[in-house]
């Protein structure tokens, strides 16, 4: 079983026991994060409907921090003697995969006061 899950803009194919890198996430290394699934496929059952994948989790442990590689940025304009140097190094977050799991359903707040307000109106 495999799923595609996005962090930071990105999609990534993922399975359980994978490690990879995202986009800065906030939490210390060993804590648990969920990543929101777009696409779960399992053996031949593919599923990308959002109210299917509703129910899939995808959660990841979060290994360390670390930093990319160094970008170096130039400012130069022409017949005026200005040079600048700059630089840049992204944060990043190595997380790993600890498991997709299936069968939670989650629940809006909206459908959680519809159906308190069925249970009291059926009450009265």
């Amino acid at each position: 079983m495999y799923a595609i899950v996005r962090s930071g803009g990105r999609q990534h194919k993922v399975a359980v026991g994978d490690v990879l890198e995202v986009d800065r996430l906030n939490g210390d290394p060993g804590s648990t994060v969920e990543l929101p699934a777009v696409l779960v496929v399992d053996d031949v059952k593919v599923t990308a409907e959002p109210a299917k994948l509703a129910r899939y989790r995808v959660t990841a442990e979060i290994v360390e921090e670390t930093k990319g590689p160094k970008i170096d940025i130039l400012i130069y304009k022409s017949k005026g003697g200005y040079r600048r140097r700059l630089g840049h190094r992204q944060r990043h977050t190595q997380v790993k995969i600890t498991g997709i799991e299936t069968g939670r359903k989650r629940t809006t707040k909206k459908a959680d006061d519809k159906a308190a307000e069925q249970t009291s109106a059926e009450k009265s």
